[in-house]
């Protein structure tokens, strides 16, 4: 999976590749499903949510940029897998879920594999999570139909929000960064996420 689905796509950060291959995907994956757990393209896990595919949560992970000391905020917890590989990049990681279903299946697996740097939470991910914050990277796993003003204003200077935003028919992968009070945005690509949820879109 890391060698030719990843790698061979661009993807170069020792770090990210390491957790890639850490991280034990196929466990946070339906026992229907864990035959594909390896494939490339996403899956589902339940709710109408899916996994992502293992390049977009590779890619995602490295556009954050991450050096082992940061504290990291998720949009979407959904099956853990994302969280899982972010606690192996970050010093700790907060990690919002709006669906309860989800939210306490992923908090029991996240606990049983010893990812205990990660703090799952059960809320609306458009509204931040403001209390632990601000966070030197927000990452959303969802498309949203616009940036949410609150995790721009839960950004630490410098930091960085790697989220799927909705422009006409397409989904955009946007990187913004806080800098000098203004957000320089970079965009990544097309890709294809379900709709983020939450009560202030």
């Amino acid at each position: 999976m890391v060698t030719e689905q990843i790698q061979n796509r661009g993807i170069h950060d020792e770090r990210v590749l390491h957790a890639l291959i850490t991280v034990p995907r196929h466990l946070f994956i339906p026992p229907a499903y864990r035959d594909h757990a390896y494939d490339d393209g996403p899956l589902p896990i339940g709710q109408g949510q899916t996994i992502s595919q293992p390049y977009i949560v590779a890619l995602m992970s490295e556009r954050l940029e991450l050096g082992g000391d940061e504290r990291v905020l998720e949009i979407g917890t959904g099956s853990g897998y994302q969280a899982a590989v972010l606690s192996l990049l970050a010093k700790q990681v907060y990690s919002i879920e709006i669906v309860p279903e989800l939210m306490s299946s992923a908090r029991e697996l996240l606990g049983q594999l010893g990812y205990d740097n990660v703090t799952v939470l059960l809320g609306d991910g458009n509204l931040g999570w403001e209390r632990d914050g601000p966070y030197d990277a927000i990452i959303v796993t969802a498309a949203a139909p616009h940036i949410p003003p609150a995790l721009l204003e839960q950004l630490t200077e410098g930091g960085r929000l790697v989220l799927p935003v909705v422009r006409g028919e397409e989904q955009h992968l946007l990187r913004l960064r806080k800098q000098d009070g203004r957000i320089v945005e970079e965009n990544l690509g097309l890709v294809r996420f379900v709709p983020l949820v939450g009560g202030d879109l």
